[in-house]
């Protein structure tokens, strides 16, 4: 048989290499490949083991045609294209832990760099001017600090801060009250966060959600005289906003190590003297960067030997018999939980997955394991079927799988239930013909759609002319409706509409159809 070909095409600790000869794998190691250059050989390759500079782009993975295995010897893949690697049956696989503790300590030495002004102090006396009076800084100790997320960095970031002695404030929609008050620290809104922190640190990932979450608005909010620190991901905050706020004076200083367009050779925060940028060096420690490779390279190794699978963001933990079976169970559970989620908006308390039918009798872990990932995944990018029930664990989310002792009215049936403080979210959904993934119920109410691209899902009490509001609604707007499912509990009662569109809603337009007499919610979604 002949021996896989792994591609490292980044620069990364030579163990990684090591492991993959050791065990019998052929591996290139061939740094600073242009996109041109990594499309031409890409075809080559079973495993593409990279860091954060490869781009893995739609039009290299078309290139990429015996490619079996993408490792990523880190935490975020905004690198990657997942939903074509997806779709070309190329797992993508991360290492979200390795860099938790590095990139935690380097948004620490961030905010003591920035409050103490260590960087132009040092220049300052490296030339040989003795200014000890231009360096007034600003003490941590019993000052408040804000994060905005509190997942494995951020829970790490907490840990230090309160050793540091600071009040710690934290807004995060999956923290939960009595988690937050065991951990010592203060749950907020955004708005509340802005207002009392003295310094703020961001640990989020980039999504549709958290993109220009701190924009001019929020950042007018802010207490004037704060710090701002950021080493997650660029485009969370306006830089441009934040520049403006630098130069009045609201806000005092900023220190920042990742930006919207990498790498940055230009900046609105470049030059100013209150802002401290570093060349997105959270992850970049000799132990993080040596632990990360050689995890990325166990694993990529075990998939194109063994087909093991682990720390994939696009495919359960599986053997290779079990994956057959459970593939069109596995992409309604994913689809079913992916709705739940996109629609809780509040602290998530308990996931509950139940299985009627012929989806009794299947092994229950992977699935499950799905359901979570699925879930918690429409707020967090670093979760994946093998981490999905440690980050429940650790969100103190309880999670529970049952068969029904009765048969339903279906050859199979799965319900995914999400628990907040003040409700319960349903979701139910069948397989038609054994592989058509289709919801059935939602919240009790029967309605039948598939899950699929762009989408919204509409609350409201049935009441005349409702449809034809909405309809004229997206027909002003220039917007296809391409499926319109409708559901009630009785005439006049609680109703639901699943719209599939042709395209996305702008958020002006959701607003507009919030305001429509008789809706009570309206969400948009999104579906690969």
């Amino acid at each position: 048989m002949t021996a896989p070909k792994v591609l490292i095409s980044d620069a990364m600790s030579s163990k990684a290499a090591d492991i993959f000869r050791a065990r019998g794998i052929d591996v290139d190691v061939t740094p600073k490949l242009t996109p041109e250059e990594l499309k031409g050989v890409i075809g080559q390759y079973d495993g593409l083991c990279i860091r954060s500079s490869t781009k893995a782009t739609a039009e290299i993975l078309d290139a990429a045609t015996n490619l079996k295995v993408i490792g990523r010897a880190g935490i975020g893949v905004d690198n990657v294209d997942v939903p074509k690697a997806t779709q070309k049956g190329i797992i993508v696989m991360n290492t979200p832990f390795g860099n938790a503790i590095t990139t935690a300590e380097h948004a620490i030495a961030m905010m003591f760099a920035v409050a103490r002004q260590i960087p132009l102090a040092n220049a300052s006396t490296h030339a040989g001017k003795w200014e000890k009076s231009r360096f007034m800084g600003t003490e941590i100790t019993g000052k408040t600090l804000g994060i905005i997320g509190v997942g494995n960095i951020g829970t790490i970031v907490v840990w230090r801060a309160l050793g540091l002695k600071m009040r710690v404030v934290a807004f995060d929609p999956f923290l939960s009250e009595e988690r937050a008050e065991r951990m010592g620290i203060t749950k907020v809104t955004l708005d509340e966060l802005l207002a009392q922190a003295d310094f703020m640190t961001i640990h989020v990932p980039k999504t549709k959600d958290t993109a220009g979450l701190i924009d001019a608005t929020a950042i007018n909010k802010m207490k004037k005289g704060m710090f701002l620190i950021n080493c997650a991901r660029g485009g969370i905050v306006d830089e441009g906003a934040l520049r403006a706020a630098l130069d009045s004076g609201h806000v005092a200083g900023a220190a920042f190590d990742v930006f919207a367009d990498e790498p940055a050779k230009e900046n609105p925060l470049f030059g100013h003297p209150n802002v401290v940028v570093t060349p997105h060096l959270g992850a970049a420690t000799t132990e993080a960067q040596e632990k990360v490779a050689l995890q990325v390279a166990e694993q990529m190794a075990d998939y194109l030997l063994d087909g093991a699978v682990t720390n994939a963001l696009n495919a359960p933990s599986l053997t290779a018999s079990e994956a057959s079976t459970l593939e069109p169970y596995l992409g309604l559970v994913r689809k079913l939980a992916s709705f739940a989620g996109q629609v809780t908006e509040d602290a998530i308390t308990a996931i509950r997955i139940t299985f009627e039918g012929e989806a009794a009798a299947l092994p229950h872990p992977p699935l499950v394991q799905t359901a979570v990932q699925a879930v918690l995944g429409t707020k967090l990018d670093s979760i994946n079927m093998v981490n999905a029930l440690e980050v429940a664990k650790e969100r103190e989310i309880t999670v529970a799988s049952t068969k029904a002792e009765t048969r339903s009215d279906y050859q199979t049936l799965i319900s995914i239930e999400v628990v907040t403080g003040s409700q319960t979210r349903s979701a139910k959904g069948t397989l038609v013909g054994g592989k058509l993934a289709r919801m059935v119920e939602v919240k009790g109410i029967a309605v039948e759609t598939d899950l699929k691209g762009d989408m919204i899902y509409v609350t409201n009490q049935d009441q005349p002319g409702l449809i034809g509001s909405v309809g004229s609604l997206f027909a002003k707007e220039g917007i296809n409706i391409a499926t319109f499912h409708l559901g009630r509990a009785d005439a006049g009662a609680d109703a639901v509409a699943i719209v599939g569109l042709d395209a996305p809603v702008p958020e002006s337009v959701i607003a507009e159809l919030k305001g429509l007499q008789y809706i009570e919610r309206a969400i948009p979604l999104k579906f690969d």
